[in-house]
């Protein structure tokens, strides 16, 4: 072999090392980290849904849902409902967008939700050797819908957790607890260790919950103080000499031993938000948290106190937002917050003063996800706005999908995966997704 076609080898092979050694999977809500950020230094930039521009593939999904989808390797794995058979599914495709199966995990009557929300929107969540996904099912009794002032009535269900193995063969199914809102359901999994725990924060004896992974057997469940619904999905972190769960939600800040749901310290602080949707992050030295409803917030809490930090642990809180279902995602020194009716702002994780604030879009459902240089804001109609993670609110790139979407996108192996409203998109450069593997 000539002298160049062996250098130009070796660097094609320390390329496809970089990059395999950059490449990662996703595989629950908010991906590896469980707070939207990707290590992939070849997310794609570029892309039209409608011309079919840097689109790998796009594929039709039965039912509908707003979960995100999930990938672990050359898997990707979605949940959808079919209305009118009433039934609840996870799908399992290939790397090209092929499905291999479909199983229906239950049948039941559809619950009562918010307009926004969707009969399958628990993100599921994978180990590499099996997927966790997680429903409501209800027999149609109706109760008076607690919590909102007025006498709707609102469905009674219990929480069905199901635990599936590649094939496609259902491993075990638990009823871990009831639950009821007026606004539906959408708690997404989270494994930690060989737990598998899920906030049932509800209008009710509200709890968290964790499962053995292996069996769905409860290992500990412990009740939330204030009985209020809400959708928090828990962040676990090493920090300050211990594994802590941040998970906010029933009208308080609170962190938890995930090993038996033992609390931590919590924050009480008065005025702070009845209902929490948004998951938080945590950027090394602090937890963040931007949510709320019928107040709005963006929160910075030191994670070294004990019992109520309410009066000494809370570095930081704003209430110059309106945000309240998309999840913030960190980038460079900032904090960056998309609100439901389409602003987006950055704040300094330090101070929490606002760096910028701008209107990005129509609406936003899904939340925002970031590199370390940019972050990506896809809003309902399916226009993805990339901004650089700096000082100033500029787009660098405007990309249309071409149908609505109020899912979460998920990142993995060079690939951008959205979901829309009827399909799933696979977007990227095919020779660099490749070679990631």
């Amino acid at each position: 072999m000539k002298p160049a076609a062996v250098v130009s080898l070796v660097m094609l092979l320390c390329l496809s090392a970089s990059l395999a050694a950059q490449a990662e999977n996703w595989p629950c809500w908010r991906g590896p980290r469980g707070d939207g950020s990707s290590i992939d230094q070849t997310v794609p930039m570029t892309w039209n849904g409608e011309t079919g521009k840097n689109v790998v593939w796009k594929v039709p999904l039965a039912g509908n849902g707003h979960a995100s989808p999930i990938v672990w390797d050359n898997r990707i794995f979605v949940v959808t409902c079919d209305q009118e058979k009433q039934e609840r599914q996870l799908i399992c495709l290939d790397e090209n967008g092929d499905q291999l199966w479909s199983k229906v995990v239950l049948k039941s009557q559809l619950e009562t939700k918010h307009n926004l929300n969707s009969y399958a929107s628990s993100t599921p969540a994978t180990d590499g050797k099996l997927i966790y996904v997680a429903f409501l099912e209800v027999d149609g009794k109706t109760i008076p819908a607690p919590n909102v002032g007025r006498a709707r009535p609102v469905t009674v269900g219990v929480i069905n957790i199901a635990a599936y193995d590649y094939d496609g063969n259902r491993k075990w199914l638990v009823k871990p607890g009831e639950f009821v809102s007026v606004h539906g359901f959408c708690s997404s999994p989270v494994i930690h260790g060989e737990l598998l725990i899920v906030n049932g924060d509800h209008d009710g004896k509200s709890y968290i919950v964790a499962l053995d992974r292996n069996t769905g057997k409860t290992v500990w469940k412990v009740p939330r103080k204030y009985e209020t619904r809400s959708y928090v999905t828990p962040l676990i972190r090493e920090v300050a000499g211990k594994t802590q769960m941040f998970v906010p939600g029933s009208r308080r800040l609170q962190c938890l031993n995930p090993a038996d749901g033992s609390e931590y310290w919590h924050v009480d602080e008065e005025g702070l938000p009845e209902q929490y949707v948004a998951s938080p992050c945590f950027d090394g030295k602090n937890f963040f948290m931007a949510a709320g409803f019928p107040t709005h917030h963006v929160i910075a809490v030191r994670p070294d106190g004990e019992g109520d930090v309410t009066e000494s642990h809370v570095l930081w809180h704003t209430k110059d937002v309106s945000c309240y279902v998309p999840s913030p995602v960190l980038a460079g020194n900032a904090l960056f917050v998309a609100d439901d009716r389409g602003t987006a702002s950055a704040f300094d994780t330090k101070t929490g003063e606002k760096i910028w604030k701008e209107r990005m879009g129509n609406h936003y459902s899904a939340s925002l996800i970031a590199t370390k240089t940019h972050v990506f804001f896809v809003a309902d109609d399916g226009t993805t706005k990339i901004v650089k993670a700096g000082d100033e609110p500029g787009v660098v790139e405007e990309n249309p999908l071409g149908e609505f979407t109020f899912a979460s996108p998920a990142v993995s192996n060079g690939r951008l995966y959205i979901r829309g409203e009827k399909h799933l998109f696979c977007i990227g450069d095919k020779s660099v997704a490749a070679a990631s593997r």
